[in-house]
């Protein structure tokens, strides 16, 4: 979607349709409706456009301006409204202009608040809802019914935050396209030559992807063991940014394709399985995203990538295996794949100088009985880090819950014969648990491990992302180091 920002009034748009948001017991904006005969001030005045939250109404206003249709989208009450609300808004006013036959939206920035954040918000919403991922679908590039250009109108100047919103919304979709891929196409090698593709792309990247030979001279014994049930190769994907600041570790994990190995998963549903890798694809474009918007941290992102398959090679239950940090393993169920991947994943980060460490993972199905596909959890061994991702998902809008890490949690993860165990015999707290296995290849920095099973995929209770892939990780992350940029 083209998105881009016009200063001056709504109405002298050349776009086939103009959104305008309506709040709760007020009129329609009277410049506007003025200029355009008063067609807004009476639909209001009939009953049909409401200013209650996502309610729409339709005005064809002849002749007063080129757009052909007038969308009202209701905001809600004035002292409620967010950025939050502006992107569900936003996403529910493009989904009326679709149903109607536009092309080219133009959608009038309420006057309300930070006119920044709120129009942020609007191109967010907007290119999220318009997603779509066709590619395999013959008749997919007919579809007549696409929003191709977005713009962002206000008597204010807000065209770099219309900007920047475009391109981590951009990176979003990105991540929603890796998601959505099958593990046929998307393999841990293409998802390395993805990274490195970005990093010809964007000058201030540097990305290497290393493959079996390197990754054995690294001791990873996790990913190695993992992957090697597979016809395909591992992949270590490592990005570098070097924009000033504090030295982050993003680490995402990236299994291809999980079907559980030697414990190997339920048939129903598996197909979904091609979603694990959503941790490393949130990593890798959110990665992309900082370097474009050339914010001042310096970025390890680390993205171990492999499937998980049962074979004649695949790692057994009992195997005891060593992660690259020393650590021993033994491996009772080979479907807790991803906290040893994660583990070498982590421990590389560490060992590379990152002061701070960020994962994210679909880790746990344990995460969506807790919390569902509203929040992601979070786990963390240090409340500063915890409460600045905590705003930053407030901000963009995913959420995310803390649950506590406790001694008790780390007594399940001792092994018997090897230092630890990737599953618990006891079957409770299962994401406390994996949190607090994480947490042994950190080596006491600060860290925060997000389990994103339950956002990452399915996460139909928001407007601006609907059914699927919902690229969730992206966003937040972003927002974390800006603000975190902003307060230094």
């Amino acid at each position: 979607m083209n998105v881009s920002f016009r200063k001056g009034a709504p109405q002298e748009t050349s776009a086939d349709t103009l959104c305008v948001g309506v709040f709760e017991d007020e009129g329609a904006p009277a410049a506007l409706d003025e200029a355009i005969g008063g067609d807004l001030g009476r639909l209001i005045d009939s009953g049909e456009a409401k200013g209650s939250f996502k309610k729409t109404a339709i005005a064809h206003p002849e002749g007063a301006i080129s757009a052909e249709r007038v969308v009202l989208v209701g905001l809600g009450k004035r002292a409620v409204f967010d950025a939050e609300r502006a992107r569900v808004a936003s996403a529910v006013g493009l989904s009326r202009a679709r149903e109607a036959g536009a092309r080219a939206v133009t959608w009038a920035l309420p006057d309300e608040g930070d006119a920044a954040r709120v129009a942020a918000a609007v191109a967010e919403g907007a290119v999220l809802a318009g997603y779509r991922f066709d590619r395999f679908k013959t008749s997919g590039n007919d579809d007549k019914s696409q929003v191709d250009r977005l713009e962002i109108s206000s008597d204010q100047d807000v065209g770099t935050a219309v900007e920047q919103a475009a391109i981590v919304a951009e990176a979003t979709n990105t991540a929603r396209d890796l998601q959505n891929l099958p593990s046929n196409e998307l393999t841990p090698t293409a998802l390395g030559e993805h990274a490195l593709q970005l990093a010809g792309e964007i000058d201030s990247l540097e990305v290497e992807a290393f493959g079996p030979d390197r990754i054995r001279e690294l001791e990873m014994g996790g990913l190695l063991s993992v992957a090697q049930g597979s016809d395909q190769e591992p992949r270590l994907i490592v990005m570098r940014y070097r924009g000033g600041g504090e030295q982050l570790g993003i680490v995402g994990k990236a299994v291809t394709f999980d079907t559980g190995g030697i414990s190997i998963k339920p048939s129903s549903k598996m197909e979904e399985m091609k979603m694990d890798m959503s941790g490393g694809a949130a990593a890798i474009e959110a990665t992309a995203a900082i370097a474009r918007l050339g914010l001042p941290v310096n970025l390890i992102t680390v993205v171990p990538a492999t499937e998980n398959m049962p074979s004649g090679h695949a790692v057994k239950p009992g195997d005891i295996i060593r992660i690259s940090n020393g650590k021993t393993v033994e491996v009772n169920n080979t479907d807790a794949e991803g906290r040893l991947i994660l583990a070498d994943g982590l421990s590389y980060a560490v060992s590379s100088g990152a002061e701070r460490v960020i994962d994210l993972a679909t880790l746990t199905g344990a995460i969506i009985t807790a919390l569902g596909s509203t929040y992601a959890g979070l786990f963390s061994n240090d409340d500063e880090l915890s409460s600045a991702i905590e705003r930053a998902g407030e901000a963009s809008g995913e959420l995310v819950w803390r649950l506590p890490l406790h001694p008790d949690y780390k007594d399940l993860t001792r092994g018997k014969v090897a230092d630890l165990t990737n599953v618990s015999d006891q079957r409770k707290a299962s994401s406390a648990y994996a949190a607090s296995f994480l947490e042994e290849f950190v080596d006491g920095k600060p860290w925060a491990h997000l389990d994103i099973a339950g956002t990452a995929w399915g996460q139909d209770n928001r407007d601006y992302v609907g059914k699927g892939a919902s690229g969730w990780g992206v966003r937040l992350l972003v927002e974390l180091v800006r603000a975190q940029a902003q307060a230094s």
